[in-house]
């Protein structure tokens, strides 16, 4: 009750608040159940991300374990598809911070509902190939990203990003106590598997098929009635999805989309 009570009443740092006299705010980018997240500049102007840990999450010893966990992921890709990670601290006040790289792009959504961005079938397949690329990556290292949700995949022109490792754990890791997964839905996203990254990627792939999708009548259909999609694709869909006998290793869903493409 107390850590729900200190959660309610706990504020991000305002911008223009210097934080170790030497990273200065300049925006809020998030808040979440585990921290604040923050666009800072450097003494030298250079934009970077700062992550603040939560007081009731400091104050519980397993949220401050996920926040030092995410920050050993990120020391360990060395990749420029992912944030680079430059420090960790803790200032006088015991608030405990992760210095990482800015990555500038933007997200698919504000590349749809902003920029008016429509995708086909095979442009949407060729945007989830390259975020695969990465994934394939991640799961090579053993790791299970479990957030690749839209607003964590960014695209930069030609470029693509995969941020926010404060979910990943290692693919033998177990499901902590406080992290028990009831629903279903969030079970399939949040399961420390290989499988839920690609659970959250075939939303994502028809998040951009149903960019360009126009609706012809207000009867709700399922996404199966109302693309107009080839059967390859449907099949992958439904993989990913796990309606069918899910995808176990990322390769499997690299060369399904390549055959689809090509």
């Amino acid at each position: 009750m107390l850590n729900k009570w200190i959660e309610l009443v706990e504020k991000p740092l305002t911008p223009l608040s210097i934080v170790e006299n030497k990273y200065v705010i300049t925006e809020i980018l998030g808040k979440g159940s585990y921290g604040f997240t923050y666009l800072v500049e450097d003494k030298q102007k250079n934009q970077k991300v700062l992550k603040q840990l939560r007081k009731y999450k400091r104050l519980d010893r397993t949220g401050s374990r996920a926040f030092d966990r995410e920050a050993f992921i990120l020391s360990n890709f060395q990749h420029p598809a992912f944030p680079q990670l430059f420090e960790k601290f803790e200032d006088v006040s015991q608030k405990k911070f992760i210095v990482m790289e800015y990555k500038k792009g933007k997200t698919y959504e504000q590349l749809i509902f902003d920029d008016g961005v429509k995708y086909t079938e095979k442009e949407a397949l060729v945007e989830l190939y390259h975020v695969l690329g990465l994934v394939k990556i991640i799961h090579e290292k053993g790791y299970v990203h479990r957030d690749l949700r839209i607003p964590n995949i960014l695209k930069h022109e030609n470029t693509h990003y995969i941020i926010d490792f404060g979910l990943a754990r290692k693919r033998t890791d177990q499901i902590a106590n406080e992290e028990k997964l009831n629903r279903l839905d969030k079970k399939l996203f949040r399961e420390i598997s290989y499988k839920s990254d690609f659970y959250a990627l075939g939303h994502f792939l028809l998040f951009l098929l149903y960019s360009s999708f126009e609706p012809e009548t207000s009867k709700k259909k399922t996404w199966e009635e109302e693309l107009t999609i080839t059967s390859h694709c449907k099949q992958i869909l439904r993989k990913m999805l796990q309606l069918d006998t899910s995808y176990e290793e990322v390769d499997q869903v690299l060369k399904d989309v390549e055959n689809c493409l090509y």
